[in-house]
């Protein structure tokens, strides 16, 4: 029953999270910028 919850709780948190990340870019180009840039973040915190 808790996983269930927790489950639904971090699917809600992706979904505003997702949310957010689309309203701040207007475009497409600036969604693939977006995306870009944190595949970037990712990558120089994989590599530390």
């Amino acid at each position: 029953m808790k996983r269930r919850i927790l489950s639904a709780v971090l699917s809600v948190a992706l979904l505003v999270a997702v949310a957010a990340a689309a309203s701040g870019c207007h475009t497409l180009r600036g969604v693939g910028r977006d995306v870009e840039s944190g595949g970037e973040a990712i990558q120089d915190a994989v590599d530390r």
